[in-house]
């Protein structure tokens, strides 16, 4: 009986992480679809409320694709924890609580992300491709990235992220509200624990598919592998070192 609603959870999420990343293809397809001129003549120019709203959706879907995955675990512990506590069987509707709050979270993150972007763009740091076109922005990128997986409060997110056990053994209170106020907290410390590298987007390109499977792939491994204080040095003297050779 409760490995099979374990699976219907973990098939939920899987297909939202498809639709995601099907919406995202679609939108990579149309961008590289467009004429070069067509591309030129759309950068920095004034961004219309519809404008907003889309990219808003897109850093929105962005998110869910790639933090959903490195969320996978937690959500399935609060299941299983949540069903050796319940009677009344709504588990099911409890974790899909959890879900959303985890999810709330990362859309607020998504509208501060729209709005960072449109400041840059314009501002005429990104080019039409929502790429960064400064070495100078660049720079900035990689090195507070780089800093800030040394710093304590990324230490302090990341433990909560790694040991969901803990932090749901610590934090569960019964009732979808409370479900809910614990996904959205969850959140908030996978958003402290990655947020700089969201931000690394800027400098790759807002929607280079490639380097958003890297990074989510990097956040999940982040979770899941304890990083050890050498791999942690490294990455943070990788970014650190390329974002100085920009600045040469």
């Amino acid at each position: 009986m409760a490995a099979r609603p374990r699976i219907t959870v973990i098939a939920a999420l899987a297909t939202i992480v498809v639709l995601a990343w099907a919406y995202l293809f679609h939108l990579a397809r149309d961008m590289s679809g467009m004429r070069a001129s067509e591309m030129a003549l759309s950068g920095n120019m004034i961004w219309t409320p519809i404008d907003f709203i889309m990219m808003f959706l897109m850093w929105a879907v962005m998110m869910v694709g790639m933090m959903i995955p490195s969320a996978m675990p937690a959500i399935v512990i609060f299941d299983k924890w949540n069903m050796s506590r319940k009677t009344d069987g709504q588990s099911f509707g409890t974790t899909g609580l959890f879900t959303a709050g985890y999810i709330i979270a990362w859309v607020i993150f998504s509208l501060f992300a729209t709005l960072s972007q449109w400041a840059l763009d314009q501002s005429g740091w990104l080019d039409p491709m929502m790429e960064s076109k400064s070495p100078y922005l660049g720079a900035i990128l990689l090195i507070s990235a780089g800093l800030y997986q040394l710093t304590p409060y990324k230490d302090v997110c990341l433990t909560h992220c790694q040991s969901p056990i803990e932090f749901i053994g610590k934090h569960w209170k019964p009732g979808g509200i409370e479900a809910f106020k614990l996904g959205v907290r969850h959140g908030i410390y996978c958003i402290g624990c990655c947020w700089l590298i969201m931000g690394l987007l800027f400098f790759f390109g807002v929607m280079n598919l490639i380097w958003i499977f890297i990074l989510g792939l990097f956040v999940l491994l982040e979770k899941l592998v304890i990083f050890n204080q050498w791999i942690n040095g490294a990455v943070s003297g990788i970014l650190i070192t390329s974002g100085i050779i920009l600045l040469i």
